[in-house]
């Protein structure tokens, strides 16, 4: 069977996340932002159900798959109009870095609880001054020769979900002994760690997941807080970044196949001639058009999660860089067109597209830009010479 074709069970997932999500719904998800709360009900569902962990080891409670059936999940919800946005951090990046580079105790610890959706995890690597430049990461963790913990001293911006979180996976650095660089090396740190502050960040997109400033002051940490080895570096940081792109993707597919929905319906049935509105070619092509965008990304996501779960971490950071990337040109497209098809009810809240152009640009912008994308695979890809 073809790789970019999914399997008779995970048709059947998608059809089974698929009537969850349109249990829920975009009315229960702008109502749950609206009044400040979360979504848990649909997160302790999904997780009775067996989605949120599906791409965790079953040894530790998780449905042995891997990202391509989490991803199906988080487009399915997102299809409906309810995404849960923790799905990319939890199961997806810590999950997976965990799985892959925790000790045993670390995997019994956490593997459960994020299978079962008993417990979050929140994930922070970007810094006020350092954004697509990783090199610059200025929080540093260093290791006191008394005792053997680790003080980690940094802020961290951006970072969603602590306030749901037991505890955050922080991106590090350490000075190598040998070579006297920092490394990258990846620390969990409790929420209620002393030293460890988290300010809001007032965000314009409507969203039930907040997010955070985090500053560390001198937060100590006992040395089982490391995850994996300290000499591994960009290995086991890519282990969880190249999930989150391919996350990224799903739901941007999901948002963008929501707003096609809400726009094919209106074409459908508005009437301000003789034939709905659909009828017309100006407004029939530009959402086939967009429609084809989605598909051809989807095929890019589908890709980039069989090359991960394969064990392929070169070829699935490439395609997890383009599905990123394809995903999210195609999901603004589609928002807007989506918007531009209902006119002047595009922008009302009653059919709930306005707000999605905002939340829209998020794919484009996080984890990573489009143009970091471009320079990936205009130097990684094409073989082009670095401008910087």
């Amino acid at each position: 069977m073809s790789a970019l074709i999914e399997t008779e069970e995970q048709r059947a997932l998608r059809a089974s996340v698929a009537a969850l999500g349109n249990r829920y719904g975009r009315d229960y998800f702008a109502d749950v932002v609206r009044s400040g709360k979360h979504t848990d009900e649909l997160w302790a569902e999904a997780a009775a159900l067996g989605y949120l962990g599906v791409n965790l080891p079953e040894e530790y409670g998780g449905g042995g798959s891997g990202i391509q059936e989490l991803s199906i999940v988080l487009e399915e919800l997102g299809a409906a109009g309810c995404p849960l946005l923790m799905l990319v951090v939890s199961p997806a990046i810590c999950g997976t870095v965990i799985a892959r580079f925790g000790t045993e105790e670390q995997k019994r610890t956490w593997l459960p609880g994020l299978a079962d959706g008993t417990r979050k995890m929140a994930f922070g690597i970007t810094e006020p001054d350092a954004g697509s430049n990783s090199h610059r990461i200025t929080t540093t963790a260093r290791r006191e020769a008394a005792t053997g913990d680790w003080l980690l001293t940094g802020r961290k911006v951006f970072v969603s979900g602590v306030d749901i979180a037991e505890a955050t996976m922080i991106v590090g650095r350490t000075e190598d002994a040998r070579t006297g660089r920092l490394k990258p090396c990846l620390f969990l740190v409790p929420r209620d760690a002393d030293g460890f502050t988290r300010n809001m960040i007032d965000m314009e997109i409507g969203a039930p997941e907040k997010q955070f400033e985090l500053v560390l002051d001198d937060v100590r940490l006992p040395a089982d807080a490391l995850v994996g080895d300290e000499d591994a570096g960009l290995l086991q940081l890519f282990a969880g970044l190249n999930p989150e792109r391919i996350m990224t993707a799903a739901f941007a597919l999901g948002m963008a196949r929501y707003c096609i929905g809400r726009a094919v319906d209106y074409a459908r049935t508005r009437q301000v001639w003789k034939e709905p509105i659909g009828a017309h070619q100006a407004i029939a092509h530009p959402l086939a058009q967009v429609h084809i965008e989605v598909e051809c990304a989807r095929l890019m996501t589908q890709k980039a999660a069989r090359l991960y779960d394969e064990g392929d971490d070169i070829g699935a950071g490439e395609a997890a860089n383009m599905a990123k990337y394809a995903a999210a040109e195609a999901c603004v497209r589609a928002v807007d067109q989506s918007v531009h098809t209902l006119g002047g009810n595009g922008l009302t809240r009653e059919y709930g597209l306005a707000a999605m152009v905002t939340a829209s640009r998020v794919a484009r912008i996080a984890p990573v830009s489009r143009e970091m994308i471009l320079n990936y695979v205009s130097h990684q890809t094409l073989g082009l010479p670095k401008s910087y």
